[in-house]
């Protein structure tokens, strides 16, 4: 027995010290594992939560612990929806660890817990989610199933979002399962937080507006911009078809792209808005010389004439009745280079510098290879193409005393633990001087005036300039441009007088009926832009047809409430978002994050709820009365919290929305 004692004892000193031993036992009892990352959220400029990462449980196997390959990969198979080959192969002759099927859901997690089989486990995942659905989904992008970014912000801000990739020892028992070492921390490797400049309640608004023109015009495609233009800022960015980044995988590849950053189109005649600031900034034309248009204009090889020929028109003329003829006078005086120069300098022919990826920079060609005609079609936004974000940031420099600003998106970002830390201002230049571009503002605003292309833009005490735009299609088959496709477009800003919003909307291929930027796009445009402007505290509707902000209301109770409940819990940390400054005139209200007096959206007995923030008690029982909402008030003071959160859809008198009050940092 001592004998015994003695050998066994030499036996377990040797295994101690031999290394061959030691790897073994690691082999036996340890497992390295490398965990993705959890990525940053994104949130819209009030912290409205955009994407979040939510643990989620993926299914692996330790092949050389799976004691009956066939069994378990005859039971996996229905659950996993996986041929029972495919998973035994997967469990063969393999070592360390492998995944079998990743990002499961609960029911079939728990089904596959409960089958116990040997070597066969769960380990939580982190899974990219998106509250709000589809809403903005062009502009955030997604990250594919390795968490990384592939398109939109997701992309953009890849870098930032993405945490550290943490690999860990962990012990196996004997079935296989993992038990992951005491004092991990998950969020110690987790990626930075992006606020971005998008307001989801303008972005529901300017989506629901733009389903209802599509339905109204049988348009294929359709997309709305929304600029600030005293900052460059991305408040809403719509387009049709969307996509939903929670089902990118069903998704094809290219339909997830964003058409405002990557497609561009033949502007029409909204470029001769810049072609007349370019000519007034430049002293070739003043504002009220008139121009002979009676016979047309000769170019080599065309003439320009058009459909509605007047004798001679002024410089506000040819803009009111979106004149060929007269643009092309207006070209001819300013001549090329100075024309392509300006182009340039509005942000024609070059990406925007939004730094959204793969950006387009459209097209312009140089002017040293433009001929007479190609000077000529220019003029009225043929033989060049831009992109919708390009046109906007164009439209946004003509609404802010001719500076241009190149679009801004990302509008503060913010570490694990840290606080906000702002974005700096976009790169901005002056185009034209500010007085050129009040006149032109000026002039835009006889345009939705009667007699003007585009009088259904108009808006019932509230200013609009802007411009029409009917581009024919190129048909790339027979190299001539089509008779009955067409890109409506209406491109503008308001109030006149202090701009709030430029917004520039187009409809692609609306039928023959509604095809022109007057008809199409015009009426849209005033859907958005009084639904927007409300919303920001300044009352306006459109001045033809019904409440130009109904169908917004409408469609924005649908988009915002499809959102998953996570949205609430998601929101960002005490530090909040930082201030968020919008006032460029005594006429425009201060937005701030968290304080918003924007009236409520209403559609029947449904209530789009706002942000009541920062809001009086006498403020709070007005909208009580106003809407048939119940209230519970608690405290004195301003409103300091609110349940259930802005964006919630309510029922007129079916729930109580819970305020409480209490003192806050800011006066009045």
């Amino acid at each position: 027995m001592i004998a015994t004692f003695l050998a066994l004892t030499a036996r377990a000193a040797y295994l101690s010290i031999d290394e061959r031993g030691a790897e073994r036992g690691d082999r036996q009892l340890l497992s390295s594992v490398t965990l993705a990352p959890a990525r940053g959220r994104i949130f819209d400029r009030s912290g409205t939560a955009l994407a979040v990462s939510v643990a989620t449980p993926s299914l692996y196997a330790v092949p050389e612990l799976v004691e009956d390959v066939d069994t378990a990969a005859r039971k996996l198979s229905p659950l996993l929806g996986l041929p029972a080959v495919s998973l035994r192969d997967r469990m063969s002759g393999r070592d360390g660890f492998v995944f079998l099927q990743r990002w499961l859901s609960p029911e079939v997690a728990e089904r596959i817990e409960r089958l116990g089989l040997a070597g066969v486990g769960m380990v939580d995942e982190p899974k990219r989610a998106y509250p709000l659905g589809a809403l903005g989904g062009s502009l955030v992008g997604f990250s594919n199933i390795d968490g990384e970014g592939v398109r939109g912000i997701e992309r953009l801000e890849d870098a930032w979002l993405t945490g550290s990739r943490l690999r860990v020892g962990v012990e196996r028992d004997a079935r296989g399962r993992l038990l992951i070492g005491p004092g991990l921390d998950p969020r110690a490797t987790a990626g930075g937080d992006v606020l971005l400049t998008l307001d989801s309640t303008l972005q529901a608004q300017a989506e629901a507006a733009l389903a209802v023109a599509i339905r109204r015009t049988g348009a294929r495609e359709g997309f709305v911009v929304t600029l600030d233009p005293a900052t460059g800022d991305l408040l809403a960015m719509a387009e049709a078809p969307g996509f939903d980044p929670n089902q990118f995988r069903s998704v094809p590849f290219r339909a997830s792209r964003s058409r405002v950053f990557l497609d561009a189109f033949e502007p029409g005649s909204t470029l001769k808005a810049f072609l007349a600031a370019a000519a007034l900034d430049a002293g070739a034309v003043t504002r009220d010389e008139p121009f002979e248009l009676a016979a047309g204009v000769r170019v080599p090889g065309k003439w320009i004439r058009d459909e509605r020929p007047r004798p001679s028109l002024d410089l506000a003329g040819i803009l009111r009745v979106s004149s060929n003829a007269g643009a092309v006078r207006v070209a001819q005086r300013l001549g090329p280079e100075p024309y392509y120069r300006a182009l340039r300098r509005f942000g024609f022919g070059s990406p925007t510098g939004s730094g959204f990826p793969e950006e387009s920079a459209g097209l312009l060609r140089p002017w040293a290879q433009w001929r007479p005609v190609d000077q000529a079609t220019v003029a009225f936004g043929q033989g060049m193409s831009a992109t919708p974000i390009q046109l906007a940031a164009a439209t946004a420099a003509l609404a802010s005393g001719g500076r241009w600003r190149s679009p801004r998106l990302v509008l503060a970002r913010r570490g694990s633990g840290e606080d906000w830390r702002p974005t700096p201002p976009t790169k901005s230049r002056e185009v034209v001087t500010p007085a050129v571009a009040a006149a032109i503002a000026e002039m835009l605003a006889g345009v939705t005036e009667p007699g003007g292309t585009g009088f259904r833009a108009a808006l019932r005490g509230v200013g609009v300039a802007g411009k029409t735009g009917t581009a024919q299609k190129l048909d790339r088959e027979s190299g001539r441009y089509a008779q009955d496709r067409f890109v409506a477009w209406f491109a503008g800003f308001a109030p006149v007088e202090n701009p709030a919003v430029a917004i520039v909307v187009g409809l692609d291929e609306p039928e023959r009926k509604h095809h022109t930027g007057g008809d199409a796009a015009a009426p849209l445009f005033a859907q958005v832009a009084a639904a927007h402007l409300t919303h920001l505290g300044i009352p306006a509707q459109s001045v033809f047809g019904e409440d130009a902000d109904a169908p917004a209301r409408k469609a924005a109770t649908v988009r915002v409430a499809g959102g998953p409940k996570s949205t609430k819990s998601a929101a960002p940390a005490a530090s909040g978002p930082p201030a968020v400054s919008a006032t460029r005139g005594a006429s425009r209200p201060t937005l701030r994050s968290g304080r918003r007096t924007a009236p409520w959206l209403r559609e029947g007995d449904r209530v789009f709820l706002p942000d009541l923030h920062g809001l009086s008690r006498e403020e709070v029982e007005q909208f009580s009365v106003q809407t048939s909402i119940r209230v519970r008030l608690e405290g004195e003071g301003r409103v300091i919290a609110q349940d259930p959160t802005p964006g919630t859809i309510l029922v007129a008198g079916a729930k109580v929305v819970r305020v409480r009050f209490g003192a806050t940092d800011e006066g009045g």
